[in-house]
């Protein structure tokens, strides 16, 4: 039997990917190379989109110019990561990657299963005819790679998380890539979006799973994520998604021309309880009105922000004096709420997240860990329990006593920190094998 020390020394956590090869002869271009030599001591960059805005706060009436100033930083990159990836070497742009993460990655791209299947019930109104997988990749910029170099740097089997180690510079950049396995002909929404090849281990469009499969995955969805304490004093950050438009025209940039802006949230609008007041105007979200349809489909409580790929609408079981009532894709969630979760309890690893991402009645001593099973078992919509996900807080102050916080990061805390204890401990975490209902499931969804 392996010691813990033995069962360490067995995994890399700089490994590139999982080992799992095309064929000869199916695919002749580059492999995916981590990106993990973090920088440290770096001076703050310039931050173009609070010129973009007047150097003050970000509202609902200059979002749209915010958003577009970021899509702009970050362009040129992800033009040429995107469509010459030849030519990509992230490590000489300035882009890093997470470690611990190898074991989950496919080859090719280094993309991530994110959501194992999304129904297309989800999606009645553009015509999704099957569902679909999503497979994601994240790059840190070079402000933001020093945080993960705190964590990880000084010895990636025993990460730093104490004094403020967590916590992003102003001006850390955070961009995610979100494909989808449904293709033009499922999804007409989807016409015309670059394609990507991948070997994927599963298919939700197809029905193929666990089998490495070369296939296309397609771009859906673009997170650029930015800590800005000066445009957004609340929480810090600024969550912008672009979401791909088969009808805007491309120009010089190709399909980063394409990729339109779905919305931007800086807040989780506390004072606005959207199950009291329906339709209550948002102040810390912004909604492009021109966004394609697919993508306004999959909005999150009340309005908030969240895209195709980010899981805010659920099936929930809520407790009540008759019985339970059971609602279907309910909107439960959004981005700065989920993020918002993100935290690490240090005392105790096995459990990880102290309150799940999205709203979840924790289970009472003796009882089944999901009472609304396979429903997630949740507060009432508008509830006081219900609306701890949805305050703003500084990231250096976690959702729960006792943790450490986050800031915002939840791939940290829902991905790659369960990893690395998985490696540690020679045991599956509870975290890295749950569903949107927080039961154990066999995929994986996750940020």
């Amino acid at each position: 039997m392996l010691t813990l020390s033995a069962l360490a020394g067995a995994v890399n956590p700089y490994a590139d990917h999982n080992g799992k090869l095309p064929a000869p002869g199916e695919y002749n271009g580059p492999l995916f190379r981590l990106s993990y030599n973090y920088p440290s001591g770096l001076s703050a960059p310039h931050m173009g989109w609070r010129t973009a805005i007047g150097s003050g706060p970000i509202t609902t009436a200059n979002a749209a110019a915010y958003v577009q100033a970021l899509k702009d930083v970050v362009a040129r990159d992800m033009h040429t990561l995107l469509v010459d990836y030849e030519e990509w070497n992230a490590a000489r742009r300035g882009w890093y990657n997470d470690p611990w993460l190898g074991a989950q990655r496919e080859a090719i791209h280094g993309m991530l299963v994110g959501i194992e299947k999304v129904d297309n019930s989800l999606f009645p109104k553009s015509g999704l005819t099957k569902p679909f997988t999503t497979y994601v990749i994240t790059y840190y910029n070079r402000t933001a790679a020093q945080t993960i170099g705190r964590i990880w740097g000084r010895d990636p089997k025993a990460p730093v998380l104490a004094g403020g180690a967590t916590q992003y510079a102003e001006g850390a950049i955070t961009v995610k890539l979100a494909f989808t396995t449904a293709d033009g002909a499922t999804w007409p929404a989807m016409e015309g979006a670059l394609a990507w090849p991948m070997m994927m281990t599963a298919n939700a469009t197809t029905g193929h799973f666990d089998r490495p499969t070369l296939e296309k995955g397609y771009l859906m969805q673009v997170d650029i994520v930015v800590k800005d304490s000066q445009s957004a004093p609340q929480t810090g950050w600024v969550f912008a998604t672009l979401v791909y438009d088969r009808d805007t025209r491309r120009g010089s940039q190709g399909i980063w021309d394409q990729m339109v802006p779905l919305g931007a949230q800086w807040g989780n609008d506390p004072q606005v309880n959207s199950a009291a007041t329906p339709g209550a105007p948002l102040q810390e979200t912004w909604v492009n009105p021109n966004a394609p349809l697919y993508a306004l489909e999959t909005l999150g409580w009340g309005g908030r922000l969240s895209g195709p790929n980010d899981h805010a609408l659920n099936d929930i079981s809520v407790a009540g004096e008759g019985g339970r009532v059971l609602t279907r894709n309910a909107a439960n969630s959004s981005c700065l709420s989920c993020h918002g979760a993100s935290q690490w309890n240090a005392a105790n690893p096995k459990q990880g997240m102290a309150s799940f991402m999205m709203p979840l009645v924790p289970p009472a001593p003796g009882a089944a860990p999901n009472a609304g099973a396979p429903y997630m078992n949740s507060p009432a919509p508008g509830s006081s329990e219900w609306l701890r996900w949805f305050q703003n807080r500084p990231g250096d102050v976690p959702m729960d006593a006792g943790s450490i916080a986050g800031d915002y990061d939840l791939a940290l805390t829902f991905r790659v920190l369960p990893a690395w204890h998985e490696a540690m401990t020679g045991k599956a975490h509870a975290l890295r094998k749950l569903d949107a209902a927080g039961n154990a499931a066999k995929g994986t969804a996750g940020p």
